[in-house]
């Protein structure tokens, strides 16, 4: 590649980010033209393309990437120091290159139009509505785990292998897409991650690869946890890129599965989202209503945290600390940690959708 053409990308990289910001003042645009236009298609190429494929594609290509950046620091050392001009010329067109590609194959869609003014509802709640939905989820939990144990004080086990809860997870879009015919998920691209060990002490359940559009899930967290985790990562595939719209789709999808496992971790999930919103807004309704949960399922609560809390370490919080960082850059506004949303999705939708 000539100096002129490198230097060329390399600028284009301001360009990019200007016109990123303006766009973002345009989500009806990108929600019509990008998201159920153009990601439509490249999707499902690429899910079509990698989808068949046993392992991440992914993945392995994060590898073949992390060798050849490692090699070419090694052979460049010298020139870093002699030649850095050139040097950072060859790395600010690879960035340049890089940010183009992540966001015309996937993270436009962090600029699309906000989940609840598609589904016309409000993004605000009373303490009382949240109660209200919190005591529906108590008794939906304990009435599932009650149908699935028939003892109150056991925790629910999964009789499914991972590859076969992987397997099921599309059945619940199945059901959603009567309803919401957009989410309709075909073909299918979801995989373990070969990275799953990694992914466990960073603290991430999963990712979806933006380059290959293959779901990720982590090999390692409990059975009880997959049916969300994978229909939160199949929602990002479908384009739902902000994390919070991420999780109220792939718990309505878990509910909606015909499986009672899958309806347990669905209901469970949502229910974990209310009761943390309502201790910030009120920590003595909170224990209250806490106490009203079967032991059982506070047995599964207690297992997930137990098991994040065995590979916790001081590396998690950076890597964490970075992701809401990166979240924030990428319109999310609440990083990480938003809670609130999630719940005014829950609260609002299932006001006027009740269970």
């Amino acid at each position: 590649m000539g100096k002129h053409l490198k230097l060329i990308i390399a600028l284009s990289l301001i360009v990019q980010i200007i016109l990123i910001k303006i766009l973002s003042r345009f989500p009806e645009f990108v929600e019509r033209f990008y998201t159920y236009g153009l990601y439509q298609f490249i999707s499902k190429s690429m899910r079509y393309a990698f989808g068949w494929i046993p392992f991440s594609v992914g993945d392995i290509l994060y590898t073949i990437a992390g060798i050849y950046i490692i090699r070419w620091l090694i052979v460049n050392r010298k020139r870093i120091i002699k030649d850095t001009k050139n040097w950072s010329l060859d790395v600010l067109s690879a960035i340049s290159i890089g940010y183009f590609a992540f966001h015309l194959l996937w993270a436009f869609n962090y600029y699309r139009l906000p989940l609840h003014r598609s589904l016309k509802i409000k993004n605000e709640y009373t303490t009382e509505q949240l109660v209200n939905l919190t005591n529906q989820l108590i008794r939906k939990s304990n009435e599932l785990h009650h149908q699935i144990t028939l003892d109150d004080s056991v925790k629910v086990e999964m009789p499914y292998s991972k590859k076969e809860l992987i397997a099921m997870a599309p059945i619940g879009y199945d059901m959603l897409a009567k309803e919401f015919p957009h989410l309709a998920y075909h073909p299918t691209s979801l995989k373990r991650s070969i990275y799953s060990l990694p992914l466990t002490y960073m603290g991430f359940s999963g990712y979806l690869n933006p380059f290959t559009n293959e779901a990720q899930i982590d090999g390692l967290i409990p059975e009880y946890k997959y049916p969300t985790i994978c229909s939160h990562e199949i929602a990002h595939q479908l384009g739902y890129a902000a994390e919070n719209e991420a999780n109220f789709i792939g718990s309505m999808a878990a509910m909606h599965n015909d499986n009672i496992y899958f309806q347990y971790s669905g209901y469970t999930f949502a229910l974990a989202h209310c009761l943390s919103d309502l201790y910030l807004r009120d920590p003595s309704k909170q224990e209250e209503l806490f106490k009203l949960i079967n032991v059982g399922v506070l047995k599964n609560y207690q297992e997930a945290k137990e098991f994040w809390d065995s590979y916790q370490n001081p590396a998690e919080i950076y890597f964490k600390n970075t992701y809401s960082g990166f979240l924030i850059a990428n319109n999310q506004t609440g990083g990480i940690d938003s809670y609130s949303y999630v719940v005014a999705l829950l609260v609002n939708y299932y006001e006027k959708h009740p269970f």
